[in-house]
């Protein structure tokens, strides 16, 4: 789960949170997030804790504190850097979730893509789109095709939806797309 350590502006961000967290619960799914106790972090996995979910956080050393590292998950993970928060993130997956979120999330979440366009791993990317919270960036990826720097086929590495619950489902329903073609001379 990649999403913001602030709430945000629209109460929909922190009640999405919270409606995801109760969500990964209830199907018995377990969240791996980037351990912060507050904003969207804190909701998603208080969320998911309170519904009786296992939650694992990981964390690198010099955001202890800064984050506000949660106190009470079901594992935490201290790491040396960014960098290896994400592969540890990334190895503990089946799939990955965008809330909103900053510069932080859009990263890592583009990030996550690439490795997929990559084929460094098979497993499905969603954005939940809260309030059209994604939408200028989805279409950016749009744009990205039309100026030839996306291949088509690679739009459909990610799903999107504005609710939680028929995100979740496209995501167990995905299937990873194999292009043997990312980047041609020129």
């Amino acid at each position: 789960m990649f999403c913001g350590s602030s709430p945000g502006n629209d109460p929909a961000y922190l009640a999405a949170a919270r409606a995801t967290g109760t969500e990964l619960a209830r199907r018995g799914l377990t969240l791996v997030y980037g351990a912060g106790s507050v904003g969207l972090m804190g909701a998603v996995a208080d969320a998911a804790l309170a519904a009786g979910g296992s939650v694992v956080g990981v964390i690198p050393e010099h955001l202890m504190g800064v984050e506000v590292d949660h106190r009470g998950l079901t594992e935490l993970h201290v790491v040396e850097s960014m960098h290896a928060r994400k592969a540890l993130m990334a190895q503990r997956s089946d799939a990955f979730v965008a809330l909103p979120g900053g510069f932080g999330t859009i990263e890592e979440v583009v990030e996550i893509l690439t490795w997929s366009q990559l084929g460094l791993h098979r497993k499905g990317v969603g954005f939940l789109d809260v309030a059209g919270y994604y939408t200028p960036l989805l279409r950016f990826f749009q744009q990205a095709v039309a100026a030839g720097f996306v291949r088509e086929a690679n739009l459909t590495l990610y799903e999107a939806d504005s609710e939680i619950g028929p995100l979740l489902d496209a995501l167990a329903r995905w299937e990873p797309v194999t292009t043997t073609k990312w980047a041609q001379r020129t």
